[in-house]
């Protein structure tokens, strides 16, 4: 099967703030998110990169969405380089964080026409896109409503909903469960696996074993922000639960006290 991403040794480094080495518990002045971290992932399928918190995985994505730069290394979406062609890869991915932050004064239906103009997307096809997906996740009744008055679960919804105005063959999702209500997340994950079965290929960042195993073809575990395995969820499984390989995994990287 044909890999819709390739990332070849990408390597990113941050300096720290007093305020952020007090909370590392370091005196480093510098921290490396990003070590070397090389892996694929195939067309029409759904990747989990599964690590716990601050183990590169947003750095990692926001890498391959050209939000940010890597030191070192590459990463192809859809053949395109992140670091020679940014405009071609986003033209491609829709992006999705829990940390996107929507304009409070704005509502759904301003932004999914502001966001459709963005991408170059004609109103008639806006329209029909946006009477689908807002029925889908329940917006319509809310359209018109302010962001600042909706609730975390409908926020987070229309964010989910504006990264698709494009119709985009790659979905990167940063946490896309992460704050939800067991009935907004259900409706989240039940949507990635409608996407991936229109032929679409999305790649998650997540902690959680059980959306993994639930919703991922392959599953690559980062942890200190090196790939340890990467592989379909099957193999890395091996007939175990992804619990206790992770944690087997963890301890040979972090120490048996971990």
């Amino acid at each position: 099967m044909e890999n819709v991403l390739v990332v070849e040794g990408l390597k990113k480094e941050f300096k720290l703030s007093k305020k952020q080495q007090q909370i590392e518990k370091t005196k480093q002045k510098t921290k490396i998110a990003v070590n070397g971290l090389s892996f694929t992932a195939k067309k029409g399928e759904i990747y989990g990169l599964l690590g716990p918190n601050g183990a590169g995985k947003t750095t990692t994505l926001r890498i391959i969405s050209t939000l940010i730069k890597a030191d070192e290394g590459d990463a192809y979406v859809c053949g395109a380089s992140v670091k020679e062609n940014p405009e071609k890869v986003r033209e491609k991915i829709g992006f999705l964080t829990s940390e996107l932050k929507l304009e409070d004064y704005f509502t759904p239906n301003y932004l999914f026409d502001y966001f459709s103009s963005l991408h170059g997307v004609s109103e008639e096809v806006a329209e029909k896109r946006k009477a689908e997906l807002f029925k889908k996740f329940g917006i319509e009744d809310f359209k018109e409503v302010k962001v600042a008055d909706l609730s975390s679960g409908m926020k987070q919804k229309v964010s989910l909903v504006i990264s698709l105005v494009h119709d985009p063959d790659f979905l990167v999702f940063d946490e896309p469960t992460n704050g939800l209500d067991v009935i907004t997340a259900k409706t989240v994950t039940d949507f990635l696996i409608d996407l991936k079965n229109q032929g679409k290929s999305i790649i998650i960042s997540t902690h959680i074993f059980s959306l993994v195993e639930k919703i991922c073809d392959s599953v690559g575990i980062i942890i200190n922000g090196k790939m340890v395995l990467s592989d379909s969820l099957e193999k890395v499984k091996s007939g175990r639960s992804l619990e206790d390989v992770f944690f087997d995994l963890y301890k040979q990287e972090v120490g048996e006290d971990a």
